[in-house]
């Protein structure tokens, strides 16, 4: 998610035309940077042009929608939205606009979801996982058999205890010091709300949180809007199915609110609402991954400290002249070597072979942005704790062995969590098991995918549950507004899915097209990105036309900006990588593809 510091001075111009593109302040591009900006260039122009594929069976509704189509089980009103990230807010305004009545619940004091920087270090990820049904958190409730709402205030605490319950109630996000978008600014935008003319195409995070914090004052949710249909530190515990004579008629929501009130005092107050239907707007970075390397556990208990995750990584300062061992070679690790490189004594960078055979994120232009100096290793074996960290030995699959490491930060990722939803999480269940029947078929199970949704949105065992922005490989500004005006259309009859049947059929074709459930399911990439687009534009535009509404625009391609953008980030490392003969024999639309794809990786 970082931009190189030479573009950012790369400004736009939104002209009457379109877009203006200027370089300022640029070192003088290499033979091969100029050589390869018109390639792109024109690869994804051209893609443009190409004949369209067929939309794979997980985004097709078949005609017997129409005619057959799922039937909800009471009407839908009132809406819970669970995150004041950009899913969660731009989800506020398409159902507030759709005219239903909706709640915006968000634990952490301001919006801005993971665009929310702080100083605040997260708690020390568990060593090994946590199971994912409380990956995220434990759910905190309150006594049993209390009248609620509940009230709890702590008094005279210590500074430390009182940090530790604001972190238990709300982790500071993954996000560090240097930290910019990967993506540039006309790519990384509300189209609602678009950057103002000259706006750098570079977008420290600091830029970014202010943006989203505009976009939730000009709907009036922001903290200081003080509006009664927010609730900011406030943390949904539990969703439990509402019944009313023996009949499902909705959601029942427990809720914490968690505030600081003095230098030593704060107070905890628990309470439930009823909804008709939930938006689900989390995000995917909240339940840190480590995986269960041999001795790694026994490596964390005799060096406390010394292991982090890149959840936890702030600045490289701390790490002056020290030998730090970096894990994961995803867009985190790699950008956290590169922000270490200049303080750090030594940096190694663990990566393993990657042999998957399914769409997802090609690595190997990240790697292309590491500094030269950094020592690349392959995968650990196993972890060899000693009586002092100087002397542990860490030993990788080849049989080498490597000591006087004194920090290890896991840039691995993190698990998809929903704890608030502990009845639909099931890790006993295989990659590809079933629930057995009569029970509710599981959206997480080891916590690398979610199944059992309708276009990675609907929950097809209950669709009265959304998910917004659950996917990977894609741009989570704009392609929210799609699924979001998807939930909104279908949950106030303006647009219909499958029956339940139908829903099971399509998601078990898409699963066999996929090869099975596994870490990269929810992958898109810029093929089936735009394959979804191409989808939700025309469903939603037809049942416009058919039950009244809105219609939605496409997203604007935009590039140019994504040639210049892909050739000033990765470099001559990255252009040597595209420019070889395979590269050449891909057609037009599979050259553009892998550069979107390079752009908007987003696996942390």
């Amino acid at each position: 998610m970082v931009a190189p510091s030479f573009v950012g001075n790369a400004r736009v111009s939104n002209m009457r035309r379109g877009y203006i593109y200027q370089l300022e302040v640029v070192p003088k591009p290499s033979p091969t940077m100029r050589f390869l900006v018109p390639i792109l260039s024109a690869s994804l122009a051209a893609a443009q042009f190409v004949s369209q594929t067929p939309l794979s069976s997980d985004i097709f509704h078949d005609d017997p929608v129409r005619d057959d189509f799922y039937e909800f089980k009471w009407p839908i009103r009132k809406i819970a939205i669970i995150g004041a990230g950009p899913g969660g807010l731009i989800s506020y305004r398409e159902f507030v606009q759709a005219g239903f009545e909706v709640r915006l619940f968000e634990r952490d004091d301001i919006p801005g979801g993971n665009w929310h920087y702080s100083e605040e270090v997260p708690l020390d990820a568990p060593v090994p996982n946590a199971d994912p049904s409380v990956g995220d958190f434990v759910p905190s409730l309150p006594p049993k058999g209390a009248n609620l709402p509940y009230t709890e205030e702590y008094v005279d605490e210590d500074a430390t205890i009182l940090l530790d319950r604001r972190r238990n109630h709300r982790e500071p996000k993954p996000v560090w010091a240097s930290l910019k978008s990967n993506a540039p600014s006309p790519h990384q935008q509300i189209r609602e709300t678009p950057w103002p003319e000259g706006t750098p195409w570079s977008l420290p995070h600091q830029t970014l949180q202010r943006y989203v914090r505009a976009f939730a004052s000009w709907h009036g949710v922001n903290t200081n809007d003080n509006n009664p249909n927010v609730s900011y530190s406030t943390r949904v515990e539990l969703i439990d199915k509402q019944f009313r004579d023996g009949q499902h008629v909705g959601w029942t929501l427990t809720l914490k609110r968690f505030v600081q009130t003095g230098d030593r005092t704060s107070k905890a107050t628990w309470w439930t609402e009823d909804f008709d239907a939930v938006v689900v707007a989390t995000g995917r970075y909240n339940a840190p991954n480590i995986p269960n390397i041999d001795g790694l556990a026994a490596w964390a208990a005799q060096f406390p400290g010394s292991i982090q995750h890149s959840r936890q990584y702030r600045r490289p300062e701390p790490f002056l002249n020290k030998t730090v061992l970096v894990v994961g070679a995803g867009t985190s690790g790699g950008e956290i070597a590169r922000d270490l490189n200049f303080h750090a004594r030594k940096v190694y960078l663990s990566t393993r072979p990657d042999n998957s055979t399914v769409p997802h994120f090609p690595r190997e232009a990240q790697l292309g942005r590491v500094p030269e100096n950094t020592t690349f290793i392959g995968e650990i074996k196993r972890f060899h704790p000693t009586s002092d960290i100087s002397t542990g030995k860490v030993e990788l699959s080849n049989g080498t062995i490597i000591t006087g490491i004194d920090h290890i930060v896991f840039s691995t990722g993190f698990k998809y969590s929903f704890p608030f939803l502990r009845q639909y999480h099931d890790s006993s269940l295989g990659p590809n098991d079933r629930a057995p029947p009569g029970i509710p078929q599981p959206i997480v199970t080891d916590g690398t995918h979610l199944r059992s949704l309708h276009l990675d949105v609907f929950y097809i065992e209950e669709p009265t549950i959304g998910f917004i922005n659950i996917n990977v490989g894609m741009q989570s500004f704009s392609y929210a507004e799609f699924t979001s005006l998807a939930l909104a259309k279908v949950w106030s009859n303006k647009a219909k899915i499958p029956n339940t049947l139908t829903l099971w059929r399509l998601h078990e074709e898409r699963t066999r097209e996929q090869g099975g459930y596994g870490r990269h399911f929810q992958f898109l990439g810029a093929k089936r990105n735009r394959e979804k687009i191409r989808f939700f534009v025309a469903w939603l535009n037809d049942a416009a036309l058919r039950y009244g509404g809105r219609q939605i625009d496409a997203a604007p391609a935009n590039d140019e900006i994504l040639a210049i953008w892909a050739a000033a980030r990765y470099g001559d490392a990255h252009i040597s990588e595209l420019s070889d003969s395979s590269f050449a024999l891909l057609t037009a639309e599979e050259k553009a593809d892998r550069i979107i794809d390079i752009i908007f990786s987003d696996d942390w």
